[in-house]
């Protein structure tokens, strides 16, 4: 890639940012303060997706257990990525497209949040696993790209990257992660 040609990439990113957290800080906001209101009454964050999502998972669940900004209690979050036995049991055994469903049936309760993380909406485990958790009371919560695929009847609450690109939607689920750590960190701990 030349100079010119990183430039475009990152100025389109930012663009991408600027304009979804235009037209939807006040979704995010409202998202944050209902996961930290679950947190805050006893609930947990279950947070799963695959690849580039699973790591995205595992790095909100980081930020909830660990710290965000400031020193404080932690705060409860699992990702349900990254178990190697549960999940090559449960591909082998039960088929792939149950791995998330069935680790939200043996650790979800009424008052935790299923929190999944999608740039298609469309892959089975994923919609599988929503429909786990609203079987079981769960706040179903997905980060997503493209409009929602296959999620949008079985979500609560849904903030989508509307674009055709997953690395764009990712760069933008990224800065979403980090500002709903802040709000849960701000409200669950204040």
């Amino acid at each position: 890639m030349t100079p010119e040609q990183i430039r475009r990439v990152a100025f389109a990113s930012a663009e991408l940012t600027r304009r979804f957290f235009d037209e939807n800080a006040e979704l995010v906001s409202e998202v944050g303060r209902r996961i930290a209101e679950r947190i805050h009454a006893g609930g947990r964050m279950l947070a799963f997706g695959n690849g580039g999502s699973a790591a995205d998972a595992q790095h909100f669940a980081s930020e909830l257990v660990v710290r965000f900004l400031r020193k404080r209690s932690a705060l409860p979050a699992l990702a349900l990525t990254t178990d190697p036995s549960v999940i090559t049991a449960a591909s082998n055994d039960l088929g792939f497209e149950l791995v998330f469903a069935r680790q939200l049936e043996a650790h979800g309760r009424p008052g935790d949040v299923a929190f999944g993380i999608t740039t298609s909406g469309r892959s089975p485990n994923v919609v599988r696993a929503f429909e786990a958790a609203r079987a079981q009371g769960l706040l179903a919560v997905a980060l997503t790209g493209r409009g929602g695929g296959d999620l949008r009847d079985r979500l609560d609450l849904q903030i989508d990257v509307m674009h055709d690109e997953t690395p764009r939607i990712q760069e933008v689920h990224g800065l979403v992660i980090h500002v709903l750590s802040q709000i849960i960190e701000e409200i669950a701990c204040p």
